[in-house]
């Protein structure tokens, strides 16, 4: 122990003499060590961003869309036919096993007008269960009932983008809105969830009862009145998923009399596969981000072989000295490579103020969410101690080994 803390003291005192040198070859150190710290926290930042955009379309969320379909040879584009039917949504509720609830929406861009202010948004026609598939919850009021829905009522919720361009910071429940010439009382405002993994505001809306959409404000589709423009269905847990997949399209394929080898008039999206692999991209570049900062610990590394083996010439009468009045080879060894590791470590540790600094400051000026975690910056200062070691130890061995005599005569 007291030749290790021999070796220590002499170390630093080595160190101290060339200060700036010493400054300078940790200068890699903390770059790479601050690198590695910023973005591995950029990556891990997007990928809690995308996370928390997936949890805000909704747990098991399964959305089936009209398809195309061919008439008299003419095939018609997804979408082109009204093809589900709020009936449709009834009987995958009531006849699919691995559905808990079903929800039927219809759409369209509408002008809504409060006072003086207007907001051009999409208004969607919904039932109650629409709100629990989307895991919204209220900021003021309340939401529509079933029984508004039967009595096609006047009642609106808005999304927070409206009801701030409409209504600024007050609570609007109990106001009137106008929505093409139709008075709707709103009842309440939902909780914001911002942008969707697909960049489109979830707020920007304005939902109505679904009959009084159809009736009212959009209209019924000519061909049926009960046609929807989607049907949002919730599995009733994420192993269910592809068993609810195969129960709706089966049950829909029948109730369609779609022969068998016919295709599908609708298309079914498991729209949590689909931002699963974003978030999978999403971590392969924090990954990638990490390796590529890494690169710079290992120039760092270099810069410090390079300075040790400088020192070691340097200091070679010196360590003839020190091996001729009988130090040990260990003892030489030793001395080296505690400068290495010292400088490697010092550098490490101004790398994790400087990373932290650096993740600070792109969250402010770059408007981009980062994620420090503690295992990045225990993984990035042990990597630095362990680069001290690994490029500090063939200088110590070299110092170690001279020949005394000949270091005693070296000019």
């Amino acid at each position: 122990m007291n030749t290790l803390g021999t070796s220590i003291t002499i170390a630093l005192r080595a160190l101290r003499v060339n200060s700036a040198r010493s400054a300078l070859t940790m200068l890699g150190i903390i770059i790479g060590v601050a690198a590695v710290i910023a973005m591995v926290g950029v990556g891990a930042g997007a990928t809690a961003r995308i996370q928390q955009q997936i949890q805000s379309i909704g747990s098991n969320l399964i959305i089936v869309l009209p398809g195309s379909i061919s008439a008299n040879g003419v095939r018609l584009g997804s979408g082109g036919v009204a093809t589900l039917t709020q009936d449709d949504a009834k009987a995958i509720a009531a006849e699919c096993p691995s559905v808990a609830i079903t929800a039927p929406t219809v759409r369209g861009g509408v002008q809504v007008v409060y006072g003086s202010n207007n907001w051009a948004t999409n208004a969607q026609g919904v039932t109650p269960d629409y709100l629990t598939i989307r895991d919204y919850t209220m900021l003021y009021g309340l939401f529509f009932t079933t029984q508004d829905v039967d009595a096609a009522a006047k009642t609106a919720v808005l999304g927070e983008t409206v009801a701030q361009n409409l209504f600024g910071d007050i609570d609007p429940t109990g106001q009137v809105v106008i929505i093409k010439n139709v008075p709707f009382t709103v009842v309440g405002v939902l909780t914001p969830k911002g942008q969707s993994p697909t960049g489109q505001d979830q707020d920007d809306m304005i939902l109505l009862p679904i009959s009084t959409a159809t009736q009212k404000v959009l209209g019924a589709n000519k061909a049926n009145a009960k046609a929807v423009s989607s049907l949002m269905v919730q599995a009733t847990s994420p192993q269910a998923m592809n068993q609810a997949i195969e129960e709706v399209k089966e049950l829909l394929r029948e109730r369609h009399r779609i022969l068998p080898g016919g295709d599908d008039d609708f298309t079914i999206r498991n729209l949590t596969e689909v931002f699963a692999a974003q978030e999978t991209s999403a971590q392969v570049m924090s990954i990638l981000l990490g390796a590529i900062a890494s690169v710079s610990l290992i120039v760092g590394g270099i810069g410090i072989m390079n300075i040790m083996l400088v020192s070691v010439t340097e200091r070679t009468r010196e360590i003839g000295l020190r091996l001729a009045v009988g130090a040990k080879r260990g003892d030489i060894l030793s001395q080296f490579l505690v400068e290495a590791v010292t400088l490697s470590v010092l550098g490490g540790i101004i790398g994790i103020a400087v990373g932290l600094t650096a993740s600070l400051l792109i969250s402010h000026f770059a408007q981009w969410s980062t994620q420090v975690s503690m295992l990045s910056i225990l993984t990035s200062f042990l990597f630095s101690a362990l680069v001290g070691v690994f490029f500090g130890y063939y200088p110590a061995r070299k110092a170690a080994y001279l020949n005394p005599i000949e270091a005693l005569r070296y000019e």
